[in-house]
């Protein structure tokens, strides 16, 4: 099995992987230095669909995992399939579920999928014109301002301040990409996975990220700053229900429009007022949500992915779970998200949990930090508390200059403070 990518999504699956019997050989391409130790390290662009490919024949892979979006969006599933390889992960075509939001929104409209009301923003007159509706609408909810496309989970402006809002989108429409304002979805976000071959649905277990980098959900939106799973608070029937009103729809549209969706389904929700409704879709395993759901997912891995890449899955046995809790934190480089600080040294990164997201060994075979999330330090534990617990303890132990995290990732739903409807 080959895995592409380099983050600690990808750490992550690695660890599942070598953990699955199944699997005789298993590589990481580029991989980082924590992937190098349960993966032989190879040497790819992951923006190359042709690279990814050759790398994949050459190196005789069975079955193909792509991580990150901006390979699926460029077509790399496309690629290794027709070299004759199995691939987990959407077309190009289909990814656009992820790499167009505005086409995100044709396809649950088609499919009657809940989700906020938009507007695509052509210029900075529209712009102002949108926001003066939407303020009228929401009467005073913030505003909601994306960028159309791929933006690493950073894209996405939610302020209560018009200004801002207006600046944000001009930001966006200056760089000559699409825009899309939002209705305000008002309660708790959940993240969906589903694995999927394009006709059989399988979801995982839900879970919650904190997209903020600062405690208290402030600070700019980040790819992700800590996660867990499962939820004590969220309503029972909740994943029946999102699989019947949203997953299986949206699979289902896809397919009638001939662009069918296999690989990773995922559904950023929000829990509002008036019911369920969609936040946005990603086309592969989100991260960090990805550190928490797989440590908990007793089903060997392997087989489950290889079952959605060869349109097998409802011969696939019901998923199993383990008891208990996840809580990942992540550990961010000084500066980040703006100006992340790379090439500090980092010690304690070899620790039971720690998985790695931005690192690389240098020629002496240390350590250093090579992007924003450097880490993303993961604990299990019988519930939440003790999952929390010991992943801060772990936390404690990795030494990074000037590092940043959150401090409060699982609090609220360990107290009991998450409340929904």
């Amino acid at each position: 099995m080959l895995v592409i990518g380099s983050g600690a999504r990808e750490h992550a699956l690695c660890v599942a992987l070598t953990n699955d019997p199944a699997v005789s050989a298993l590589a990481c391409a580029p991989g980082n230095a924590g992937t190098a130790a349960v993966a032989e390290p190879l040497a790819v662009d992951v923006a190359d669909p042709v690279a990814i490919a050759a790398l994949a024949t050459g190196w005789q892979a069975e079955l193909v995992v792509i991580g990150p979006e901006v390979p699926l969006v460029a077509g790399a599933a496309d690629a290794v399939r027709d070299a004759g390889i199995a691939c987990f992960g959407p077309s190009e075509q289909a990814a656009q579920i992820e790499g167009s939001k505005a086409f995100a929104k044709h396809v649950m409209t088609a499919a009657g999928v809940p989700t906020a009301r938009s507007w695509a923003v052509s210029g900075p007159a529209e712009l102002a014109t949108v926001l003066d509706e939407v303020a009228a609408i929401g009467e005073g909810a913030p505003f909601v301002v994306k960028d159309d496309g791929l933006a690493a989970g950073k894209g996405v402006l939610v302020t209560p301040d018009r200004d801002a809002a207006h600046a944000h989108g001009t930001a966006v429409l200056d760089a000559g990409h699409a825009l899309l304002v939002e209705e305000y979805l008002d309660g708790p976000e959940v993240s969906l996975f589903a694995v999927t071959d394009g006709t059989t649905v399988l979801p995982l277990l839900p879970a919650q990220d904190a997209k903020r980098r600062d405690d208290g959900d402030a600070g700019p939106n980040t790819g992700g700053m800590g996660a867990y799973a499962p939820l004590p608070w969220a309503p029972a029937g909740l994943v029946d229900e999102v699989l019947a009103g949203v997953l299986q729809p949206t699979v289902d549209e896809m397919r009638r429009r001939g662009e069918p969706f296999s690989g990773l389904l995922y559904a950023g929700l929000a829990l509002t007022s008036g019911g369920v409704k969609v936040v946005e879709f990603n086309a592969r395993f989100g991260d960090p949500e990805t550190e928490v759901v797989l440590p908990l997912l007793e089903t060997p891995l392997a087989g489950l992915l290889m079952a959605a890449a060869t349109g097998t899955l409802a011969d696939h046995p019901p998923l199993r779970w383990r008891d208990g809790a996840a809580v990942t934190v992540v550990v961010a480089a000084s500066g980040y998200p703006e100006r992340p600080r790379i090439g500090d040294p980092i010690t304690g990164a070899d620790a039971e949990g720690v998985l790695h997201a931005g690192t690389s060994v240098g020629p002496d075979g240390t350590v250093h930090s090579a992007g924003g999330r450097v880490l993303a330090v993961t604990a299990t534990g019988p519930d939440l508390a003790a999952a929390r617990q010991t992943a801060y303890e772990r936390v404690a132990g990795v030494r990074l200059a000037d590092a940043h995290w959150r401090t409060d990732i699982a609090l609220a739903a360990v107290e009991g403070r998450i409340a929904v409807g």
